[in-house]
């Protein structure tokens, strides 16, 4: 059977389609040819078909790389459904699951295995895969390798190099918002051809999109208005504050609109109802944070409004993507307000360590023993610094040769045994029952539980801390002992490569300085949008690298011409008010605000571990210089707020 006739009888047979929608055929080739490829397809563009095609067509198993919990569910859910061996390994899957799909992956059973990014960090698990034939990796999200990437997860830079250590015959990189210069940084990643990058059209001609310039005032009721003037289709705000989803959803819902928040300070079984609700039809509106919407395959969604300015045009591509999706005509529109900026700018620095604390951080890290493990928790507490950003600082050390990483584990085991231990023994040699002896005997015993620390034991049997895992994973694998895991570490070897202490630090310093003038620039880009005469769509597809030669006609530009400047209502300089809470708080002399960035960070709203930790997030004058740049109150607070 010629090739194209096997991959048309796999579309129809597997899948239920007909043909293939834009740059699916494509891809499809590029890989079936052992080509790695880039696909960068707008969202709700059937980027998953991409590889799940290809997969029952290759020998071997496909890898998925994704950093959505969510999707990966429905979609293998979905897989399984049609009769298609798909697994996942995620950290919502029990051990008994786990040990399943363990067994599946021995077996040669799989063809797809979904997996989080942090998966490939752990080295029993690369070691699971070290022989096998590994088809195809497709990586989910794939921007999010890109330092100029909109949302850069350090995780995602090592995949290229781990695709390569452990065999993976191609790689297909799939995103919905990358722009030029990510596209580029990705295809170098994975030395992907240019002609191998498959970017189809961003235009959705039943996407009507319009900027309103508003007041913040007077935005709650022109969305109400335009909520009550819709034909009453599911919707979607989104607004950029937790609080902000809540008091709006409020709101809406005093004045008869089926509204609700969701945002991810809300716990998970509410959220999860919110969204079924809405998936389900039952609930017209959510009110959201960005939290909301990453997985979500709703066809019929007919508004998303932004009640705050995205954080940047991608995400704002990302967002209004969950729109129309089969095809009708739907309302896209900013409610646009330059206060909004002042927030946004202000997140941005956030996640910037203090210099001090950075030097603090790096040299504890390299003044550590060849072998050694942290907890990002810990050292997030002990430096100040959010534990992502702990995440990418030990990530540029891997990338640079200092350290390498021996996986993620646990320090603590709760061990409930499902029968006598007597009967479970029966089955082992004299050597081996003398050992589990000991080892059981190592742990505190409760009414129903043993608790088993595998360092703490290792050292009082002199045994490497791998035999005590590997016999606890044993026995649960025969169903014999029941397993909780907590206290999450990393693992790590120090390498001795010829470095410089101060030059290192200094270029951690400079990635996070430019990080966050990257941000500020996004943030540029995201005003020029809104503020500008010419055509909106023009504007957007421009920006992702697609030639417009005419304007759409549509958006409100093309039908009203105009353009303007933003309103700001809210004050830029903080004055004699703000000076007055500045001192009252710094003479209160809490350990974690001495240094003026904490300070800042704390009156501007922004959290951070050390003041979590004290539970300054209640404090009254926590957020009180929200509405004022970041770095004006740095300015004032540094000055000594005279």
């Amino acid at each position: 059977m010629p090739r194209q006739t096997s991959i048309h009888s796999c579309l129809q047979e597997n899948f239920g389609f007909s043909s293939f929608r834009p740059g699916q055929e494509a891809i499809t080739d590029s890989l079936l040819a052992g080509r790695s490829a880039l696909a960068v397809l707008p969202t709700g563009g059937g980027k998953s078909l991409c590889y799940q095609l290809p997969a029952l067509l290759l020998d071997g198993l496909t890898l998925v790389v994704s950093p959505l919990i969510a999707l990966m569910k429905d979609q293998v859910d979905a897989l399984q459904a049609r009769g298609i061996a798909a697994a996942r390994l995620d950290s919502s899957i029990g051990a008994a699951e786990v040990q399943s799909i363990y067994r599946q992956l021995e077996a040669g059973s799989l063809k797809l295995l979904y997996i989080a990014p942090e998966r490939l960090a752990n080295e029993r698990f690369l070691n699971r895969l070290r022989g096998r034939t590994l088809a195809l990796m497709a990586i989910d999200e794939a921007h999010c390798i890109s330092e100029w990437g909109h949302n850069f997860r350090p995780e995602y830079m090592k995949i290229a190099g781990l695709a390569r250590e452990i065999g993976v015959g191609r790689v297909l990189a799939l995103t919905a918002t990358a722009t030029p210069a990510v596209a580029a940084d990705i295809r170098k990643a994975f030395a992907i051809t240019e002609a191998d990058e498959i970017r189809t059209s961003f235009h959705r001609p039943n996407l009507h999109l319009s900027v309103t310039p508003c007041p913040a005032p007077q935005r709650r009721e022109l969305l109400l208005q335009r909520l009550r003037g819709d034909s009453g289709g599911d919707t979607i705000v989104y607004v950029t504050l937790q609080r902000t989803a809540e008091e709006v959803a409020s709101f809406l819902a005093s004045a008869g609109i089926s509204a609700r928040a969701y945002h991810a300070g809300m716990q998970n079984e509410v959220r999860g109802q919110v969204q079924d609700a809405f998936m389900a039809g039952s609930l017209r509106v959510v009110v959201a944070t960005i939290a909301f919407g990453m997985g979500i395959d709703k066809a019929d969604i007919r508004a998303v409004y932004h009640y705050n300015l995205p954080k940047t045009l991608e995400n704002y591509m990302q967002e209004i993507g969950r729109a129309g999706r089969d095809g009708l005509d739907s309302r896209c529109e900013i409610l646009a307000c330059a206060d909004d900026l002042t927030v946004l700018a202000n997140f941005s620095f956030g996640d910037t360590p203090t210099a001090e604390a950075l030097r603090q951080l790096v040299e504890h890290l390299l003044g550590q023993e060849e072998v050694f493990d942290v907890s990002h928790y810990d050292l997030s507490g002990a430096f100040d610094i959010r534990p992502l950003v702990i995440a990418t600082v030990l990530t540029y050390l891997e990338l640079q040769g200092v350290l390498r990483s021996t996986g993620p584990f646990y320090d603590s085991y709760k061990i409930q045994f499902n029968r006598p231990q007597e009967e479970i023994f029966q089955g082992f040699d004299p050597q081996r029952v003398a050992f589990l002896q000991a080892l059981f005997a190592t742990a505190k015993k409760g009414r129903l539980w043993y608790q088993l620390t595998p360092g703490e034991s290792a050292a009082t049997l002199n045994e490497p801390r791998q035999r005590i895992t590997a016999a606890v994973n044993y026995l649960e694998e025969k169903g014999d002992i029941q397993v909780q895991v907590t206290g999450l570490r990393h693992g790590y070897r120090r390498l001795s490569p010829e470095l410089d202490p101060e030059a290192l630090i200094a270029g951690l310093q400079e990635t996070f300085a430019r990080r966050e003038t990257q941000d500020i620039a996004r943030l540029r880009e995201v005003l020029s949008y809104a503020e500008q005469r010419s055509c909106l769509t023009r504007h957007l597809l421009t920006y992702f690298g697609e030639a417009v030669e005419a304007d759409c006609g549509d958006c409100s530009r093309c039908r009203t011409g105009q353009g303007e400047r933003l309103s700001r209502t809210a004050p830029l300089e903080p004055g004699p008010t703000e000076a007055a809470i500045a001192r009252r708080v710094r003479d209160e002399n809490h350990a974690a605000l001495a240094h003026p960035r904490q300070l800042a960070r704390f009156l501007c709203g922004i959290s951070s571990p050390a003041a979590n930790r004290v539970r300054l997030g209640r404090h009254a004058d926590f957020g009180a210089l929200g509405e004022f740049p970041f770095r004006k109150v740095m300015e004032l607070v540094a000055s000594g707020a005279d």
